[in-house]
């Protein structure tokens, strides 16, 4: 079965899930009468909803090819990026730096992604962003809190830039026998990751009773984590079938991806406290920003790509 093929009867897999879930969001939705019960299924439909323009905008990128899955997710890195800096402010001696980030080191990363240059990919941001970004916010001459603003604004970089462009540079992977067929392993690493935060939401709903880190994040529950990293590890082991690992290996991976998603949902949850807000921004309604989309990616995506490429592309 080519690659295509594959994406379409996964496009229409997820597209009756998608809408058997609508159906039962609905009828949820016409029964509940408590304010607070009310309150829960309006969020779930609204995350229903996002999730519908999440798949049609991945099967455009996909349909479209490897130019437009780059410029999708350059696009999210510079969207996330807005966000991250939008809620930690910098002074008027930062903006030589934040030109820097947005308008040099968005494009340059894509653009080694996009001509398979994975050794300096690897290094540009890491090396010479950390070494560049600060040289040029220190001649503007303001020392007020010099580390901190360098501090957040490199942070802000490594993780909306560098982790999250580790999911469209699963294209440049060259694993033998399994040409053709890297967009599957961008769908592979988005839908457990993204199953893994629902299926953590709804167990946590459902069942849960035990806070993980109150302080941090107060909705996240022992018996919802354990529920969300069992189910997703076993839909990412049902789905070895897509992906250039054998049962074992996907569950494996699976595993490890979920508890690094988790791990970033949990650190930007801790973030977004020590700033005083609930969410990044209210782009995707139901999901709020597009970085509480992707905090889980950005912690899983790396490792995910480090992992397949050590193990599978020699």
């Amino acid at each position: 079965m080519t690659a295509h093929h594959t994406f379409f009867w996964l496009m229409g897999g997820m597209v009756a899930l998608l809408l058997t879930a609508s159906i039962i969001g609905w009828l949820l939705g016409q029964r509940v009468s408590h304010e607070n019960e009310r309150a829960t299924i309006d969020n779930l439909n609204a995350r229903i909803r996002a999730w519908w323009v999440m798949v049609a905008i991945f099967a455009m990128a996909f349909l479209l090819g490897k130019l437009a899955t780059l410029l999708m997710f350059s696009l999210v890195s510079f969207l996330a990026l807005r966000e991250f800096l939008t809620l930690t402010p910098t002074r008027s001696g930062d903006h030589r730096a934040l030109s820097l980030a947005f308008f040099v080191f968005i494009p340059v990363q894509y653009y080694l992604i996009g001509i398979a240059w994975y050794g300096l990919f690897s290094i540009f941001i890491p090396v010479y962003g950390f070494l560049l970004l600060p040289s040029f916010s220190v001649l503007a001459e303001d020392s007020e809190s010099f580390l901190e603003r360098c501090a957040k604004i490199q942070w802000g970089v490594m993780l909306t830039i560098y982790c999250i462009s580790h999911v469209p540079a699963l294209l440049l992977l060259d694993i033998p026998g399994y040409a053709g067929r890297n967009a599957l392993l961008l769908f592979y690493l988005l839908l457990v990751v993204q199953m893994s935060d629902v299926l953590q939401y709804v167990f946590g709903k459902l069942l849960g009773k035990t806070l993980i880190a109150p302080v941090v994040s107060p909705a996240k529950t022992v018996e919802g984590f354990i529920g969300g990293v069992v189910g997703a590890t076993l839909i990412g082991a049902g789905m070895w079938w897509i992906t250039p690992f054998t049962l074992l290996q996907a569950a494996g991976i699976a595993f490890v991806i979920v508890i690094m998603g988790f791990l970033g949902g949990l650190v930007l949850s801790a973030v977004k406290r020590s700033l005083g807000t609930k969410d990044w921004g209210t782009m995707i309604k139901g999901h709020g920003g597009i970085l509480d989309r992707m905090d889980s990616v950005s912690f899983a995506a790396p490792l995910f790509f480090h992992l397949t490429r050590y193990f599978f592309a020699p």
